[in-house]
């Protein structure tokens, strides 16, 4: 498939129940004068229960001879550009003191700009390997927009950072071991949980099934005081209905995509907040704040780190997903009161915090309340803050 020049592919939820195929996507370069040499990368969906969206662009710089591995002008650019999108938090926060988990395919901790991360847990959940790494990519992208300290910043750089790798080498994986992921994070003090996955929910609002879901996890967490924050989904024009699973939780904060202009991106799932008995899955109406989804964030050509070393762009509300949870570890910081170990508010905490995120977001020019692809709002990181220090 051939791309016109600063797209990129979007990968859609695969239905439940069917395997993958992977498939090769060629990229284009941005600026073709940025760029002497570009990787074809391979962006994978997964089926079974989860799916992880991303289309990767890598580029390698060459000047005076000496190859440098760098991003692209256009990737700085459009870097900066995110960042003043979300409005950023004032003040120096940086997410010191706060622990972030992050559950995907691994972490590639050898990127130059990873060199600075605080690793405080690594949990291999597919393959029992002691040492961090990353066999598929999508991790590593997603820890970079967090904690990057290099020719990317993350959100929040200074968190300490768990990483629980439940997703495989062709990105797929089980809803009972993300279930496992989640437990972990927990047990292991994460004030944030960051799942830039999801997947169909069940066709039935309970399970037959053997063994216990990301959801009963995430539920579990929220009420624990942890916050829980899922990606939409990217079925966007073939949507089903609703935003993915673990997001469509009630307590998890369900992320959708925009674009760099802060318009809705096409790829992003919608919500269905109304309720219904057909098509299964049956779905409960939902109230404020927990309509969704609850936010968007940045999701068309994010600038990323790739598993090589090198950095790409990407597509999917996973990247919204990473924007969501370092604004609340950010948040965290400036009132550490909010904490799960720090407080015993629990999921009274989470609501609050799901009411400021309301509240402070930037809704679309003619908005007026929920809608059901741009949730209540862009994120809007200092407004957020604000929000809960006037509290």
């Amino acid at each position: 498939m051939s791309m016109a020049t600063g797209e990129t592919p979007s990968a859609g939820i695969v239905p439940p129940g069917l395997v993958p195929n992977p498939h090769t996507e060629t990229l284009v370069a941005e600026k073709a004068s940025d760029m002497r040499a570009i990787k074809i990368l391979v962006s994978i969906t997964m089926g079974l229960t989860l799916v992880l969206a991303a289309g990767y662009l890598a580029a390698v710089v060459l000047s005076d001879g000496a190859i440098l591995l760098r991003p692209s002008e256009v990737a700085l650019e459009r870097h900066a550009g995110y960042n003043d999108l979300v409005n950023p938090a004032s003040g120096g926060l940086t997410g010191e003191g706060v622990t972030a988990c992050i559950v995907d395919s691994g972490i590639a901790l050898d990127h130059s700009d990873l060199e600075d991360v605080n690793l405080a847990g690594w949990k291999d959940f597919v393959n029992g390997n002691g040492q961090p790494y990353d066999d598929h990519g999508h991790g590593t992208s997603m820890a970079g927009l967090l904690v990057a300290n290099g020719w990317l910043k993350g959100m929040a750089k200074n968190v300490d950072l768990l990483v629980a790798k439940a997703l495989s080498s062709d990105g797929s994986g089980s809803d009972n071991i993300v279930a496992d992921a989640v437990d972990w994070c927990v047990a292991n003090g994460a004030h944030v949980i960051s799942l830039s996955l999801g997947g169909a929910p069940d066709v039935l609002p309970f399970s037959l099934g053997d063994g216990r879901s990301s959801g009963d996890a995430a539920n579990d967490a929220v009420d624990a005081g942890v916050y829980v924050v899922a990606a939409a989904g990217n079925d966007g024009e073939d949507d089903d209905g609703d935003v993915a699973h673990p997001s469509s939780e009630a307590g998890v904060i369900s992320v959708g995509g925009v674009n760099l202009k802060g318009s809705i991106w096409p790829g992003s799932s919608k919500g269905d907040n109304n309720g219904r008995l057909l098509p299964l899955p049956i779905l409960m109406p939902r109230g404020d704040p927990n309509k969704k989804p609850e936010i968007v964030a940045p999701a068309e050509g994010v600038p990323v780190l790739t598993m090589d070393g090198g950095w790409g762009i990407a597509d999917g509300t996973s990247a919204a997903t990473v924007y969501v949870t370092g604004a609340l570890c950010l948040l965290l910081e400036e009132k550490p009161s909010l904490m799960a170990d720090q407080s015993t508010g629990g999921a009274d905490n989470v609501d609050a915090v799901k009411q400021w995120l309301k509240d402070s977001a930037v809704m679309e020019d003619g908005q007026t309340t929920h809608d059901d692809y741009y949730g209540y709002g862009l994120l809007n990181v200092s407004g957020l803050i604000q929000q809960a220090t006037q509290a």
